[in-house]
């Protein structure tokens, strides 16, 4: 591809997500050969490869994953899709059902426990051999109304397909194999609303069982690192204030969808949201970086580090 042209690409994606124009910087010099990477592991392979995409809210995650199934679709001639674990969550009255026969806080969607995961399985084996001229439904979820769209409306994509992504912010996430850390709550939520620790050692063992049997399928694990948790907090109420200002529903290329702002989040709310995430996401920022294939740090200013490709890789 022409650079002409690439940069046309980029700049359609930098508009249509709403970036600095200087990201068309950051695309060429951190996704691009990021890209470029992908494709020729898919190719060596010789099938589907199935890329984990990690990020504690506010990251970056979708974004990421947008320019990297373009490029690798448009560029590198590696026909992509995405699959966001957000859109797998299990429908609100599943939540609910959870809520009530195992701990109330299950009914807060993202916790591991709180996935769909054998919808996301069937998505992905679908994915992996769907042929030319076929098609697969991606799913999608309003999380204005905190429910998944119906059938109907998820967005749908033509095989074939060589590249999937899968992005979240557990993706790849490890149980805490010493129970006994569980015991002692890291945050208000914690203390004032699982004082038994019931809800920390089920969402640990989900994260042991099904949750790492799904992540083990994964070929490759990019991680977008954070620099702190209270980065996490800040990028994820900057989230919410977005959110509030979308007028339609519409899902975006990744499969995730553009939410109504019924269900908006206030700060204090976000701040209590975040408890959810908060065990997982500092244990995860702690060890993976170790044993990511990739890694990119994410500085306070959002701006991307160059790739760091692990040599076990």
């Amino acid at each position: 591809m022409r650079d002409q042209d690439l940069n046309q690409l980029i700049d359609s994606l930098i508009q249509q997500e709403h970036l600095p124009a200087d990201y068309r910087q950051t695309a060429k010099r951190v996704v691009l050969p990021l890209a470029q990477d992908l494709s020729e592991r898919a190719c060596a392979a010789g099938q589907p490869l199935l890329v984990g995409i990690n990020g504690a809210q506010g990251t970056g995650k979708s974004t990421l994953s947008l320019f990297l199934k373009t490029l690798l679709t448009e560029v590198f001639g590696c026909p992509s899709a995405c699959v966001s674990l957000d859109d797998i969550y299990l429908t609100l009255a599943e939540r609910e059902h959870l809520a009530e026969t195992v701990h109330p806080l299950l009914k807060t969607r993202g916790v591991p426990g709180t996935h769909d995961l054998v919808l996301g399985q069937q998505v992905i084996d679908q994915l992996k051999t769907v042929s030319e001229g076929e098609h697969v439904a991606i799913p999608a979820f309003d999380k204005a109304s905190d429910d998944r769209f119906s059938h109907s409306r998820w967005p749908v994509l033509e095989g074939p397909v060589k590249v999937i992504l899968l992005e979240g912010w557990c993706l790849g996430a490890r149980h805490e194999p010493d129970v006994g850390t569980l015991e002692a709550p890291i945050n208000e939520l914690e203390r004032d609303e699982d004082r038994d620790g019931a809800w920390r050692r089920y969402v640990n063992q989900r994260l042991a069982t099904d949750y790492r049997e799904f992540f083990d399928q994964l070929d490759c694990l990019i991680m977008l690192k954070a620099p702190s948790m209270e980065c996490v907090l800040k990028w994820r109420t900057l989230q919410e204030h977005k959110l509030a200002q979308q007028r339609t529903v519409a899902p975006n290329e990744c499969g995730s969808a553009a939410a109504m702002p019924s269900r908006i989040m206030s700060d204090e709310q976000v701040r209590r949201f975040i408890m959810h995430y908060e065990r997982i996401t500092r244990a995860t920022l702690s060890e993976m970086p170790a044993r990511a294939d990739v890694l990119i740090n994410v500085d306070e200013a959002h701006g991307l580090a160059m790739p760091v490709f692990s040599e076990l890789a």
